[in-house]
């Protein structure tokens, strides 16, 4: 099975934040591990010759830690709901979005929130999107099993399951499985009740993946059988001829995400080649890159028309008949309550 992306993951599964692949010096993109691919900001390399320099993390939390920590780098890639994170810690700087000619064709969705975008500025730039839902082997699993989220605690699956080891996800799970689509109105009771769900679940988990092409492997060796996935681990498995199902339509419901990129403050290389590096990936000819890699969905308007016809958008992006829990950002106060309670479930507690 070929199904690890680059040599970043090995990087990344042993929590090293070191540039693993050294390219241009004057531009060190932290990212997670995949988004290294070159077509998906090709006019970077044909203005500057070479790709950015990558250091990879497996999770959000484990970013901003070693960020915080000092760790130096021009821009990183987090997900929304991290953003008023990393503006409370002072660690970023709006972006010049003059210097940015395709910001203009972000779908406004992406940037409405004053966390993203105030009168000081545009703080975080939206470049990718997609779901997390239930990933399957098509072959030993029945379509009937996965019409639920309680599958993941279905006594027939104790030790055949895969959850990602992200607080974010798992809670976008638990709470769409205890019938809570915003999170961002949670109660005492509802987060108990999501709690209970998620220590039912764990007893049926096999492995916790760091990374999709982890949680490809889990599932392409045969370990496990059903796994809360992102598109890209189903890509992976699509592309390696693996049987896989994709159940974005749990009666329960599944969740979508979005992501983007941050300018760090006193980055140490070339503020005209990180706002070049912006420009060059919300360019249109991106977004085809990004789906073939990734699976994701682009932000732009323009670049999402490109593919809109292609059947990884209507298998894995396009609207469905179910609820959605979007992680959009939420309190932070609430958020590090979730994260603390997932390392305690995970330890067994």
């Amino acid at each position: 099975m070929k199904l690890l992306r680059s040599s970043a993951l090995a990087l990344v599964l042993n929590g090293m934040a070191i540039p693993a692949l050294a390219a241009d010096s004057e531009l060190t993109v932290f990212d997670w591990a995949g988004f290294e691919e070159p077509s998906i900001f090709q006019g970077y390399i044909d203005k500057y010759g070479d790709s950015p320099t990558y250091a990879f993390y497996g999770d959000d939390d484990e970013a901003y830690q070693k960020l915080a920590s000092g760790f130096k780098a021009d821009v990183a890639h987090p997900c929304s709901q991290m953003i008023s994170k990393y503006r409370d810690a002072g660690l970023i700087e709006p972006w010049d979005v003059s210097k940015i000619q395709n910001f203009k064709d972000i779908d406004p969705k992406f940037l409405n929130s004053p966390i993203f975008k105030d009168d000081q500025g545009v703080w975080f730039i939206p470049t990718d999107w997609g779901a997390t839902a239930i990933a399957y082997n098509s072959e030993t699993v029945p379509a009937e099993d996965v019409a639920s989220l309680n599958v993941f605690i279905d006594p027939k699956y104790q030790g055949r399951t895969s959850l990602p080891d992200s607080a974010d996800d798992v809670w976008a799970l638990a709470y769409l499985a205890t019938g809570v689509t915003d999170w961002t109105k949670v109660t005492d009771e509802q987060f108990a009740a999501a709690a209970d769900w998620l220590r039912k679940a764990h007893v049926n988990v096999a492995a916790y993946w760091a990374d999709p092409s982890e949680q490809a492997q889990l599932m392409a060796s045969g370990a496990v059988d059903i796994a809360w996935s992102w598109n890209d681990g189903v890509v992976l498995l699509q592309n390696d001829g693996f049987p896989v199902g994709f159940q974005r339509a749990p009666k329960e419901g599944s969740s979508t995400f979005f992501c983007g990129y941050i300018n760090m403050k006193n980055g140490p290389g070339s503020e005209e080649k990180a706002h070049e590096f912006m420009n060059a990936w919300l360019a249109p000819t991106s977004a085809k890159a990004l789906l073939d890699t990734i699976g994701y969905g682009h932000t732009s308007t323009v670049a999402m028309e490109t593919i809109k016809d292609e059947p990884a958008v209507k298998d894995g992006l396009a609207e469905v008949d179910a609820p959605i829990l979007a992680q959009t950002p939420n309190d932070p106060a609430q958020r590090e309550k979730q994260l603390a309670e997932f390392e305690k479930i995970k330890a067994g507690f």
